[in-house]
């Protein structure tokens, strides 16, 4: 018999710490920029990255109750455990909402090794009775910190129960086939994505460095390139909707 599957829909974005392509540091204009012409009703989980500011103690710019009254999603590190500290809403700019019905079951911050400080948030939760993971992460402009960085990922979800993953990130890779720090050669684990398309810099989109990975027997579906006049300003990346199916 075929196996019957559900979408899950998850958008992710790199707010670039809410400065415009105007220069300009406006949080309030993301928050518009999110609400009407990012988010749509089937959004499940909407993935940031640059959501706190760069230095420690990395605060939060986002009005968070703003984007979940907007969305209706939840901020799933409203715990200061989930963030990097008490100022922050993330881990390291990484800030995840969910749907109010996932049942969270953890959430894991994975401090990842470079000379500019990065992470990933790991989260695991049951929606509609069934097991996934969300992972959020911002990896490193260069691609040996990327491979390390990849790595470490890796070894963190296998060393987990094994669930549909799905990971969402600035992955800062520019070859479409995804080079070797997504391979499953490093990574040990066989994340595949969907089509690759570009989303900066967001003005003219030219290199495809923000994507979304799933693991089997998850599959991407379809993805898409969000745009629009307050996208285009708000920040130097664009959003990516992925729609990834996973068994029921």
């Amino acid at each position: 018999m075929p196996i019957q599957t559900s979408v899950f829909t998850c958008v992710n974005w790199n707010i670039h710490r809410a400065r415009g392509h105007d220069g300009v540091v406006d949080p309030d204009r993301i928050a518009r920029v999110l609400q009407h012409e990012v988010w749509r009703p089937d959004v499940e989980a909407l993935v940031l990255q640059e959501a706190d500011e760069d230095a420690p103690p990395h605060r939060g710019l986002l009005d968070i109750a703003r984007i979940e009254a907007a969305t209706g999603l939840r901020h799933v590190q409203s715990g200061v455990v989930h963030r990097w500290g008490r100022d922050c809403h993330g881990f390291l700019g990484i800030v995840l909402f969910l749907h109010p019905d996932a049942r969270i079951e953890s959430i894991d911050l994975v401090d990842l090794p470079g000379y500019i400080h990065r992470g990933c948030v790991v989260v695991d939760f049951h929606r509609g009775g069934r097991p996934l993971r969300l992972i959020g992460v911002h990896l490193s402009l260069s691609q040996a910190l990327r491979i390390v960085q990849m790595r470490t990922i890796g070894q963190h979800v296998l060393r987990r129960d094994d669930r549909p993953t799905i990971l969402c990130g600035d992955l800062n890779e520019w070859r479409p086939w995804g080079g070797l720090a997504l391979s499953r050669r490093v990574t040990g684990v066989g994340f595949v994505s969907g089509a690759v398309q570009r989303t900066f810099p967001a003005r003219w989109p030219v290199l495809p460095l923000d994507r979304v990975l799933v693991t089997p027997p998850a599959r991407v579906r379809r993805t898409e390139v969000l745009d629009g006049d307050g996208i285009r300003i708000a920040s130097d990346h664009r959003p990516v909707r992925a729609e990834v199916m996973v068994p029921d």
